[in-house]
């Protein structure tokens, strides 16, 4: 019944072309199974009930035993009831019947009704809904169980042309991270100088994954999996849905579902507090834009400036910076003819990096930095640290590979701008780096080495990175 029931792919067309792409024929076999599931029948009290709770209406039968329910309800597929319990008086069950018998199910009421994870304005659209499922699972179990075992999301054509895209823009973006090899000089005793054997490797491969923001999603009209073309079946919280993207499937084809996602402009409400990797591949750029355009203005009229990265601008003049980002993007004004005092830009550079909803340095990866930084020997402290680098995801590498070459900019004017790679390091060390647990103990116990990784990023940057 399945196979006979299902459309097929074959009208589907393929193209590199995305003005001749067709999407697919949806399966349609859950659909039609929806349309027959049995209809709710509201079997209402004869008689007035003085202890029926405001929200219910006339199903309430007051306190009535599991039996007599049963009697009420027997040979209407689709009827059901709201009982008190006898056995804990002042709890609900809804007594419904499906599959030739009475199912009941502890009700709950919270300002919408529920009996499991869903939540429904009413009992009728509870029961509705309750009725679609169990028809649905019960005639297509196996079916449902297979469903995903020969998906369409491979073919689809904005699928395939999105990954050329992206490899191509990528190729050109970024070059890859260098596997280096750390040796001591023979001829100098002091093993904190080294010089550097550099390796080019292929393992860090150059792609921006990034995996999808499923949310549970209520769909409005019928709606179809893009993952197994299958239709998503109930009356709510039918699926998920990408909020970064809008990719639409079962929450069971979500695990399957590649790490992916091209994040849709349109769905980004905000630059600053949005995940790194989301907000590089919706602008589709290398970096943020922010670190890019604030360190270019840095770099234009601010590298002489005397506690740069130290000295604070004006709180409400960097939340408006922040503002411009959130509101303009890349077309954000943050010239010296709308911000003078280059502390500003600084402190909104460093505002952006230390909201990150996951830190430059990943907490993953957290304890592995504060773990090289502990290290005794020099040499091993430095491929320790090289070593996690090359474990951070792209978006996070590229974006601290950008910034450690212009802190060390800023050192190489430390005569005038008095900011020290050690001074650096004590600013942005908490900013980069912050642990999975916020803990003010953890916190205040790694900040000694929170520092000195950020200062050994910055001398050491040329080898790194």
């Amino acid at each position: 019944m399945a196979e006979s029931s299902n459309s097929s792919l074959s009208g589907s067309s393929v193209s590199s072309d995305p003005e001749d792409y067709q999407p697919p024929i949806w399966k349609s076999y859950l659909y039609q199974l929806q349309q027959e599931a049995p209809r709710p029948k509201r079997i209402t009290c004869p008689q007035e009930m003085e202890s029926r709770p405001k929200y219910y209406g006339r199903e309430f039968h007051g306190m009535i035993s599991r039996e007599y329910a049963d009697e009420l309800l027997v040979g209407a597929e689709g009827a059901y009831l709201i009982r008190e319990s006898q056995r804990q008086p002042g709890t609900h069950t809804l007594a419904l019947r499906f599959g030739h018998q009475t199912l009941n199910y502890r009700l709950f009421y919270d300002g919408k009704h529920f009996v499991g994870e869903k939540r429904f304005e009413s009992v009728h659209d509870l029961v509705t809904d309750a009725l679609i499922t169990l028809y649905i699972e019960t005639k297509a179990a196996e079916y449902i169980a297979k469903m995903t075992t020969n998906p369409i999301y491979e073919h689809l054509g904005y699928t395939s042309l999105l990954k050329d895209k992206m490899v191509h823009r990528l190729s050109r973006g970024r070059t890859e991270p260098r596997r280096v090899t750390f040796q001591r000089e023979e001829r100098i005793s002091s093993p904190l100088v080294q010089r550097t054997a550099l390796k080019d490797t292929p393992e860090k491969q150059c792609f921006y994954e990034k995996i999808h923001n499923f949310k549970v999603h209520t769909f409005r009209g019928p709606h179809w999996c893009e993952y197994c073309a299958n239709f998503m079946w109930g009356l709510i919280a039918q699926g998920v849905r990408c909020s970064d993207c809008g990719l639409n499937v079962h929450k069971q084809c979500s695990k399957l579902v590649p790490s992916d996602c091209q994040p849709d402009l349109r769905r980004i409400k905000k630059v600053y507090s949005c995940d790194l990797t989301t907000l590089v591949k919706a602008h589709n750029t290398t970096r943020p834009m922010v670190v890019d355009m604030c360190i270019r203005e840095i770099e234009l009229r601010g590298m002489n400036s005397e506690g740069l990265y130290r000295v604070s601008g004006f709180s409400e003049h960097v939340e408006e910076v922040r503002l411009a980002f959130d509101r303009d993007g890349d077309k954000a004004d943050i010239s010296a003819s709308a911000y003078a005092d280059i502390n500003i830009i600084a402190g909104a550079l460093k505002l952006y990096l230390r909201d990150l909803p996951i830190p430059v340095i990943t907490f993953d990866l957290y304890s592995k930095f504060i773990q090289s930084a502990k290290l005794p020997n020099a040499e091993s402290r430095l491929e320790a640290i090289h070593e996690s680098l090359l474990q951070l995801p792209p978006a996070h590498y590229e974006t601290l590979r950008y910034l450690m070459a212009h802190l060390k900019r800023v050192t190489q004017l430390a005569k005038d701008n008095l900011m020290s790679s050690e001074n650096l390091g004590i600013v942005y060390g908490p900013t980069l780096m912050q642990p999975p647990e916020q803990n003010a103990l953890i916190t205040l116990n790694d900040m000694r080495q929170q520092k000195l990784v950020v200062q050994l990023m910055i001398e050491h940057e040329d080898v790194l990175f």
